[in-house]
């Protein structure tokens, strides 16, 4: 149980990492909003699940958070992108080569 609790951990992390290189490397403020929301959340859970697999009396307090975690991720990035959406916030557009020379 140990070892399994422990690769939950790890890919939660590992997925954790992604998002925050998600963050960095995108090239606008939409992708980034779905790069930090999906792994993470997903993340989050793993690392729940691992804690959960190690200390079993745990698991409804984990439930809870993960449920939480599922409901108010969504709903935050949807909020978020329909800020900036509305202060006029471009996406971004890749440059068409024959534009740039």
């Amino acid at each position: 149980m140990r070892l399994l609790a422990d690769l939950f951990l790890l890919a939660g992390a590992l997925l954790c990492l992604l998002a925050a290189l998600g963050i960095l490397r995108m090239p606008d403020v939409y992708n980034r909003i779905q790069a930090g929301t999906k792994a993470s959340t997903l993340g989050v859970i793993f690392v729940l699940i691992g804690v959960g697999l190690l200390q079993p009396a745990w698991w409804p307090k984990l439930v809870a958070i993960a449920g939480f975690m599922l409901f108010t991720s969504p709903v935050a990035s949807s909020t978020l992108a329909r800020a900036f959406h509305r202060a006029g916030v471009k996406a971004w557009q890749a440059q068409d080569k024959e534009a740039v020379k």
